[in-house]
């Protein structure tokens, strides 16, 4: 699949030609009336739907994932690479943010790829059974780019027909639960079609299980007190059988990978652990995630997430024996030591000093291939092959283990046991019976901030536990505890990205979010 993603002819799907004075066909590129006529062409289509998960809006770019764990008490972006730190001040507005303009426009580009794909595929001569496949798949990714624009903007102009700037110019904005149903109408249709796993070349291509793991993610959304402000029940019943849809699936070989430092390395790429990944390959098709963790450090990690990695017994350092102050990195979760460089660390052959990583004193080496040993790869922007994983099975779990949590009074052992093989994974103890169902949430939440640190997935969960306004604000600290920045949080305005100036300008009938 990598491979199958390198062959993007650049504006194939959109080329279109007014016709001249002579009524002639150019005859040096496509028009839309000649593109859409091979099996093909039709493959270079989709391939151009997928290609749009590498923008810079999506989770391509620089290293736009990683950048969104700055946004977070876990880490600080100096420089403001991708504008990611005007949203962790809480300063951010409709054009002072790269991402907040740049997701918008290309979620949308990704939209518009797969409409035309689903709007003219119907007529290239192919074998159908192929054809519903790639139908299901851009089905599958046009979900995946309209849940973006809803879990940050809210609301936004629902559009299912190819690109028409007469038309679509002037659209208003439908509501977030609109877009949400047509969201889950399109993975339960793509579901309903797509295979079980692929093998060869097609491997990276949109899964059933993928598009029943964004349901069950996007459900988890719609259950939270973010959305969920009366507490309804069903609602994290349905995110947890969506959840539990996945894990119970047949033939696809979900598992957790064995080592969880090495499942971050480009050669487990598509591991048992992956459900949905962007494929990435160097030199056309490369991120610069391991610039940004060897060199560039816009992804430091602060103090507040060194505390929070439990030590080894499953206690928090105030209260476990294992805490020695003089040696504060001692006898941790074997996951910090897996994801964060620190001072006395031993990183690329040398010993760590504060500062190897002048920024806050430690460094990120989850989504790098650089680690302890010293290595001559000092890749450059562009160059990294890792794939980024969208969705990945202990995300899975967790996801399950906290919808499951909130349908039930009291945790069962099937809440315990979805955590307990993240942390048996880890080395870490086991979560006993007998919690409440309270202490069961912040055990939850606790492992998915440990366990999916720097992945970029803990800004969407602050907001959707609406705790945001209290952990997002405040000082943010250094290894030595000297603070850089005061970050601020309105919970009037913040759970929610402004719609882009530029796009408002364009299109003023889109309005604007509460308090921007």
């Amino acid at each position: 699949m990598k491979k199958i993603f390198c062959v993007m002819m650049a504006g194939v799907l959109f080329a279109s030609c007014g016709n001249d004075i002579l009524d002639s066909a150019p005859s040096d590129r496509y028009t839309e009336a000649t593109f859409w006529t091979t099996e093909a062409n039709a493959n270079m289509g989709l391939t151009g739907c997928y290609n749009m998960l590498r923008a810079e809006g999506v989770f391509g770019g620089t290293a736009t994932p990683l950048w969104e764990e700055t946004a977070t008490p876990n880490a600080y972006n100096y420089d403001n690479s991708g504008g990611w730190n005007v949203i962790a001040a809480g300063t951010q507005t409709g054009s002072n943010s790269g991402i907040v303009t740049s997701r918008w426009a290309h979620a949308y580009e990704g939209i518009g790829r797969c409409n035309t794909l689903l709007a003219k595929i119907g007529g290239v001569p192919m074998d159908e059974k192929l054809k519903d496949r790639m139908k299901a798949e851009a089905t599958f990714l046009r979900a995946l780019y309209y849940a973006l624009l809803e879990m940050y903007y809210g609301g936004v102009p629902l559009i299912l027909d190819q690109p028409d700037p007469v038309t679509q110019a002037s659209l208003p904005r439908n509501t977030r639960e609109e877009i949400v149903a047509q969201v889950l109408k399109d993975l339960d249709a793509a579901a309903a079609v797509l295979p079980l796993k692929y093998t060869g070349a097609n491997i990276g291509r949109a899964t059933k299980g993928a598009a029943l793991a964004l349901k069950a993610r996007v459900l988890l959304f719609e259950a939270s007190p973010l959305i969920n402000t009366t507490g309804d029940k069903n609602k994290w019943k349905l995110a947890a059988d969506a959840a539990k849809a996945v894990m119970d699936l047949p033939g696809t070989g979900y598992d957790l990978f064995g080592d969880y430092r090495s499942l971050f390395l480009p050669a487990n790429d598509n591991s048992i652990e992956s459900v949905f990944d962007v494929q990435f390959t160097a030199p056309t098709q490369g991120s610069s995630y391991d610039l940004i963790g060897r060199q560039y450090n816009t992804n430091a990690p602060v103090q507040d997430i060194v505390y929070a990695y439990q030590m080894k017994d499953g206690l928090p350092q105030a209260q476990s024996p294992y805490y020695d102050p003089a040696k504060p990195y001692d006898n941790r979760d074997p996951r910090m030591y897996a994801t964060i460089v620190y001072p006395g660390d031993q990183f690329q052959g040398e010993l760590v000093t504060p500062s190897r990583f002048v920024v806050t004193g430690y460094g990120t080496k989850k989504y790098t291939i650089y680690d302890k040993e010293a290595n001559p790869n000092n890749l450059t922007g562009g160059r990294s092959e890792i794939n980024y994983m969208v969705i990945r099975f202990a995300d899975v779990l967790l996801m399950y283990a906290e919808a499951q949590n909130e349908v039930l009074a009291v945790p069962d052992d099937n809440v315990r046991e979805a955590v307990n093989r993240v942390r048996r994974r880890a080395k870490m103890p086991e979560i006993e019976a007998g919690k409440t169902q309270d202490q069961m949430r912040a055990v939850i939440r606790q492992e998915r901030r440990i366990e999916l640190a720097f992945e970029g997935f803990y800004y969407t969960d602050i907001r959707r536990w609406k705790i945001a306004e209290t952990v997002n604000k405040g000082p943010i600290l250094t290894w030595d505890n000297k603070p850089i920045m005061t970050r601020t949080f309105d919970p009037k305005r913040d759970y929610w990205w402004p719609i882009p100036d530029v796009q408002r300008d364009r299109n003023p009938n889109l309005g604007k979010n509460p308090g921007y």
